[in-house]
């Protein structure tokens, strides 16, 4: 089959996407999940009596356990697909990938799958989060001397 008409064929079977429509569903799920957070914070600040740092640390854990939850259920998928990236953006989304790699190598042991697995998405995340800290960091120092 030649390029031309090979390409021609995809594009008629490849299915058209809304843009706008997606865009509308994951600024209004992620938007939800921001209020979800914010009450969470809400919530264990009023009846634990802690700070609000400590309970935005409580909603983190909440949210993360939530996302491994849905995963381990078959449910995460369900929702990304219908939430788009509203879901996926937030903690909930690492925690997605950190599980999925879990679960789909738990067969090969506790070392040589989930733990050697678990990492595959999730460990180039943690090093470019930590060097680009450690780079951004350097800038503040350089820049404005610590004092900021």
């Amino acid at each position: 089959m030649e390029k031309n008409k090979y390409k021609a064929l995809v594009q008629k079977y490849t299915p058209k996407e809304n843009r706008l429509y997606n865009a509308m569903i994951a600024f209004i799920t992620g938007g939800l999940m921001g209020i979800l957070g914010q009450k969470l914070v809400e919530v264990y600040a009023y009846y634990l009596h802690i700070p609000t740092k400590e309970a935005g640390t409580f909603m983190i854990i909440t949210l993360i356990f939530i996302g491994c939850l849905l995963t381990c259920f078959g449910f995460f998928d369900k929702w990304v697909n219908f939430c788009k990236c509203g879901l996926i953006v937030p903690i909930t989304g690492f925690a997605h990938a950190m599980m999925s790699a879990a679960l789909e190598y738990r067969r090969e042991g506790l070392i040589t799958g989930i733990g050697a697995s678990m990492f595959k998405l999730a460990g180039s995340v943690i090093i470019f989060g930590v060097v680009s800290a450690y780079v951004f960091g350097l800038i503040r120092i350089l820049l404005f001397g610590g004092s900021v």
